[in-house]
């Protein structure tokens, strides 16, 4: 996660909070989560079913496990639900991902690349970007990033290409639940 050393991170196995926020530096989510460890990918974490998430005006628990990957690159967090959870992928483009003051932390640049088992894979929340990038002045080369990333990681999720396949994130499902939280 952005040149973070081994130093940064917790040990697997403890608490902590990712904090979303936005382009204008505003509170976005909260989640209740704990640091699984690393791989070849990057860095993960895991909800519990009934950690909260929330956000001004929102909050609600988890359902079912589910674990999140944040890649070195910092630009998007790749959450897998747990069965059965109607999203199977959730991928929030992101920009600035990273340990800061010990926890993980990011903006939300609202675009999202969604699996569901109803419904297949496409990029969420267009308008929500589209009206973003103009109230909060996203710059040009950082939206053209994104939409590509965005094009890219749905292609990606579509072929189950690694680390979005069943059994990567299974891997990191079956960590979670040998933890005594």
């Amino acid at each position: 996660m952005n040149d973070a050393t081994d130093s940064d991170r917790p040990a697997p196995g403890t608490r902590l909070l990712f904090r979303w926020r936005k382009w204008d530096d505003g509170v976005h989510w909260v989640h209740e989560c704990v640091y699984l460890g690393s791989d070849q990918w990057g860095d993960w974490f895991g909800q519990i079913p009934g950690w909260g998430s929330k956000r001004p005006g929102r909050t609600f628990n988890a359902e079912h496990a589910n674990v999140t990957l944040i890649p070195p690159s910092g630009d998007y967090a790749y959450t897998s639900n747990a069965a059965p959870h109607r999203t199977r992928v959730y991928i929030d483009i992101a920009w600035d991902v990273r340990w800061r003051g010990g926890e993980p932390t990011g903006i939300d640049m609202d675009l999202d690349v969604v699996d569901r088992v109803d419904g297949g894979v496409y990029i969420d929340d267009r308008d929500e970007w589209d009206e973003h990038r103009v109230a909060y002045g996203y710059p040009a080369e950082i939206v053209e990033q994104l939409d590509a990333l965005a094009y890219a990681l749905e292609k990606q999720v579509a072929a189950h290409e690694a680390p979005f396949d069943t059994a990567t994130a299974q891997g990191w499902l079956d960590r979670l639940a040998e933890l005594e939280l």
